[in-house]
């Protein structure tokens, strides 16, 4: 009889912070189009994570998670993010409907000696295609936006980490009794990524 292991592969602070700030984007991304805030044919479908995934072609858009995803990369690498959260708001009013909320728990001692871990880089997909598959069935549990939205995004860090100029700080934009939804975490062993969406109560429920 065979026996078999499963390969570990090497995963440095850089490359973990790489794995998680692209996961943000592609989440980004595939919340925007299954939630409608964008048009359907402003995305483009291509492959990741062994799943169909879709990109807006916004260049706005494109250029904001760009920006976004380096600026996290460097706030992961330095063991400073505590989470990440994408805003969907009524355009209207500005009323907060979903908050996406991605929470980051950070190896310290990796931080600290830069001392790598080992985690199959093909267990990490998995874990990661199990979320975006979450994101993608939303629509079966989250209520109709049914008005034009947009977004924003909350990053949460350590205080003592400067804050580049085109951040400012903001409220929390948080919901009043929000209804909540745990989403699966993901694992890099450098860091732990937890995904949670809550969203407004939908006044039906309430009847």
């Amino acid at each position: 009889m065979a026996s078999r292991t499963v390969t570990k592969d090497i995963i440095t602070l850089k490359g973990s912070a790489a794995i998680v700030s692209e996961f943000f984007g592609y989440a980004a991304n595939s919340i925007l189009y299954n939630r409608g805030v964008y048009p359907e044919e402003s995305f483009a479908k291509v492959k990741k994570y062994g799943l169909p995934m879709l990109l807006t072609q916004d260049d706005g858009v494109k250029s904001f998670l760009t920006s976004l995803t380096t600026q996290l990369s460097e706030w992961l690498e330095n063991g400073k993010l505590q989470r990440i959260v994408l805003v969907i708001m009524s355009k209207a009013t500005s009323e907060v409907l979903e908050r996406w909320n991605f929470s980051v728990e950070t190896d310290g001692e990796v931080v600290e000696t830069g001392v790598p871990r080992e985690k199959s880089d093909k267990e990490i997909m998995r874990e990661i295609q199990v979320i975006m598959r979450q994101i993608a069935s939303c629509v079966t549990y989250l209520p109709c936006l049914d008005e034009p939205c947009v977004f924003d995004v909350l990053a949460y860090t350590d205080k003592d980490m400067p804050v580049p100029f085109t951040w400012i700080e903001s409220d929390a934009k948080l919901i009043k009794n929000p209804q909540m939804v745990k989403l699966h975490s993901f694992d890099t062993k450098i860091h732990k990524v937890n995904t949670l969406v809550s969203f407004k109560n939908d006044e039906w429920d309430e009847e």
